[in-house]
């Protein structure tokens, strides 16, 4: 089997974690290569966006030693800024990635967009995204897989809505002269 690369989106919640948890109990095998990718929301002050960049960093170094039970498997670590999901599309094609892992919550950027799959349309690898159940038993993680296969992926072209020809007010109001 060919190694895969496979791209883990880091995200400051309990499904990302779960995520990368999941991947790497289920999914990753020894001589695949991870990038972990961190997302900073764009700042202003020099100072801010030093600040949200180093968190982003130490963030995406726990989620390494997640990694750690996985031999030969090459870890590298990204940290860029900009929004999210355009963010995650754009690097995903750069580094030419074979699947995308994502944590699913609440706020996820996969909900995010104008429709579910915009975003998912643009991506040319596969999706597995993992939500995480509020109980574990026994310490294992209890997680639901949703993968998404972009290549089989139809979603129908927006219906063109019935032609409306606009008439003038005063043709449809208009009365017809009385006969006396």
């Amino acid at each position: 089997m060919e190694s895969q690369r496979v791209v883990v989106v880091v995200e400051d919640a309990a499904a990302a974690r779960a995520a990368l948890q999941w991947a790497v109990g289920n999914f990753i095998r020894g001589g695949d290569s991870i990038t972990l990718l961190h997302v900073c929301p764009p700042a202003r002050s020099r100072r801010k966006r030093r600040r949200l960049r180093l968190g982003g960093f130490q963030l995406a170094l726990a989620f390494k030693d997640l990694c750690n039970g996985i031999a030969e498997a090459k870890v590298e670590i990204v940290v860029t800024e900009g929004e999210l999901g355009e963010t995650v599309v754009a690097t995903v094609n750069q580094l030419g990635a074979t699947t995308l892992v994502v944590g699913l919550h609440d706020k996820s950027f996969l909900y995010r967009a104008p429709s579910p799959y915009t975003r998912v349309r643009s991506l040319g690898c596969r999706v597995l995204a993992v939500r995480q159940h509020a109980t574990a038993r026994d310490g294992f993680l209890n997680a639901d897989l949703t993968q998404i296969e972009t290549i089989s992926l139809h979603v129908p072209p927006p219906k063109i809505p019935f032609p409306m020809f606009t008439l003038p007010l005063g043709v449809i109001w208009r009365r017809s002269k009385r006969r006396k």
